[in-house]
């Protein structure tokens, strides 16, 4: 009975294997002619081309490609930071790539393709093009378009005529263990500290920028200086060299040490990291940016309202087209723009990072035999895990602390980087911090954030149209507005059209956020029990207010810098009468 049935299922499969056969070759899909996708093998970068290739990148703002050119330059490199991507440049990546793809890549490759095109144009053929070029940028996976962008790169290439041009990728999520793969462009540690660096001094800048922009007195000044600050950071960076333990280290301890090649890359990194934290050379040019944003006078009387930016990555970072020009706009508008620095990225990758190692805690720990073998793994699990929790502590506690001296030397003027703790603490009833993809949780999370610790008037967030992590977003935004019902959130999608109804939508809820802005101001001098004359005549008697440097303490549940600044002038005036008034007098007005 056993052969029978053995016997009828082989009959079966001759049968039904025949049948495919005869329906396949019919669809002209029979096996011999199938064509597997194989990824074709790109020629390597090498580090002998290291000196006659250009290494090209961009996607941030120019401020900060500015550093990152300087950076790559002191690691060896040749570099060049493709030109800001305008409307042209998304024209170009439309034409050359695939339909569907969302708006960064349209805005990045198509500046990439108007970059060769013009180098073609001005005399050098395609093949030196080709041979003398290359472009590096950050890869990812995860459920959105962003993991497709290095295919779409290479589709646009090809299409554009410049097929072999080669396309440098390191995965953003491997953090410290990023590596490119390619011998000609090695993230060494040299590389990573100082883009670490300019990470930190860009961003304070930048911030710095948006904080004192809407209140200068002289139009066009804080530019200015901020471009003197900008070069001088560079210069800084693209001077700054490894630094060697041998010549940091007393000769005593470096004999030491050397004995054994794991304290001798020890001490190599640890002397690195202390160089490019604390060495004199930080000093110098944290002195040298000071020195070029003195004298920047500026009004901080100006009642203006300030406007969060949130949304996805390139969408709220970018300066150009690929937003409508939106920070410009705000501030021709009136508003105090506060942008997203990339550090808060960076720590969110940490967070993430964190998040993940408790999640897989207990993985791989077995839950049968011996009791011995069990406590022995669980152990040896609960021991990596305190490890690498510690190593990301101690670098977002580096990050932040580095980042936080930059601010505080220029005055407090750009937002301190926001706890991701408590960013995932605030989005977890809606959006968990797991689900990846785009800016995950960060969306929800700062829209409640800044709304309940009144940090802003108004949150706005731009995305690229039809952003799937994006979307996901707004449907949970939704949710979030009916909890919090004095919220004012303006998503906008940004595309390559559409610029007039964006900045429509955004003027209408200006005027809400305007309203809410003059009243805060309007309490703040009501709790000074102080004439806004007065306060003005203080201020001009006291040229240091006035300047761009100085810090006001932000008081907590006051958003505006005029409500903020009107409320430290008030306390200062009660100060100073107190200090002026006769002793029996004062003991008289004591409660």
């Amino acid at each position: 009975m056993a052969r029978t049935r053995e016997a009828l299922e082989q009959h079966i499969g001759r049968r039904c294997r025949a049948a495919r056969e005869r329906l396949e070759k019919r669809a002209g899909l029979a096996a011999d002619s199938t064509t597997h996708f194989r990824r074709l093998t790109e020629r390597p970068f090498t580090a002998a081309e290291r000196d006659t290739v250009t290494v090209l990148f961009g996607g941030l703002t120019a401020r900060h490609e500015r550093v990152i050119e300087a950076v790559l330059q002191a690691a060896g490199h040749r570099c060049q930071a493709l030109p800001q991507p305008d409307l042209t440049a998304c024209l170009i990546g439309k034409a050359y790539c695939n339909n569907g793809v969302c708006n960064p890549a349209y805005f990045t490759v198509g500046s990439l393709v108007k970059y060769l095109q013009q180098l073609e144009a001005s005399g050098m053929s395609r093949q030196d093009v080709i041979d003398k070029y290359v472009f590096f940028t950050a890869g990812s996976c995860g459920p959105c378009r962003f993991g497709m962008y290095e295919s779409e790169y290479r589709i646009a290439l090809r299409n554009a005529g410049f097929e072999g041009f080669r396309v440098l990728l390191f995965q953003q999520e491997h953090g410290v263990r990023a590596d490119t793969g390619e011998p000609g462009l090695k993230l060494s540690l040299h590389l990573g500290l100082g883009t670490v660096a300019a990470f930190n001094f860009a961003d304070a800048l930048q911030g710095f920028g948006y904080a004192i922009r809407p209140y200068e007195v002289v139009s066009g000044l804080t530019n200015q200086r901020l471009d003197e600050a900008t070069e001088l950071v560079a210069a800084a960076l693209r001077a700054s060299e490894p630094a060697r333990a041998a010549d940091q280290l007393p000769r005593a301890l470096w004999t030491l040490v050397k004995q054994s090649p794991l304290l001798a890359k020890t001490a190599h990194v640890l002397v690195n990291m202390y160089t490019h934290l604390y060495g004199p050379d930080v000093a110098d040019t944290i002195r040298g940016c000071r020195a070029a944003l003195e004298g920047i006078e500026v009004d901080r009387l100006l009642v203006k309202p300030v406007v969060k930016v949130t949304g996805e990555f390139w969408a709220q970072t970018t300066e150009g087209d690929g937003n409508f020009r939106m920070f410009s706009f705000l501030e021709r508008e009136g508003a105090h723009v506060l942008v997203e620095p990339l550090g808060g990225w960076v720590l969110y990758l940490v967070q993430y990072a964190r998040a993940q190692l408790l999640r897989r805690r207990g993985v791989g720990v077995p839950h049968s035999g011996p009791v011995w073998s069990r406590l022995r793994a669980r152990y040896a699990d609960e021991m990596r895990i305190v490890k690498r929790w510690l190593l990301l502590e101690l670098g977002e506690r580096i990050y932040r602390g580095r980042y936080e001296r930059l601010r505080h030397a220029l005055g407090d003027g750009a937002h301190p980087l926001v706890d991701q703790r408590e960013l995932a603490r605030l989005a977890d009833p809606y959006y968990r911090q797991l689900a990846r993809g785009g800016e995950g949780h960060l969306e929800v999370a700062k829209n409640i954030y800044y709304t309940t610790h009144r940090a802003a008037h108004m949150v706005l967030s731009l995305k690229p149209f039809g952003c799937m992590p994006s979307t996901q977003s707004d449907g949970v935004q939704s949710a979030v507005i009916a909890r919090f019902k004095d919220m004012l959130y303006v998503p906008v999608e940004t595309a390559a059209e559409g610029e007039l109804g964006a900045h429509s939508r955004v003027q209408m809820a200006l005027v809400e956020a305007r309203a809410r802005a003059q009243a805060e101001f309007e309490r703040a001098l009501a709790c000074t029990g102080r004439r806004l004359e007065d306060i003005r005549a203080y201020v001009a008697d006291h040229p240091e207010l006035r300047g761009a440097l100085y810090r006001v303490p932000r008081q907590r549940g006051v958003a505006g810098v005029a409500a903020n600044f009107i409320l430290h002038v008030g306390r200062l005036m009660k100060r100073s009468a107190r200090t002026q008034m006769p002793v029996s007098a004062a003991r008289e007005a004591a409660p």
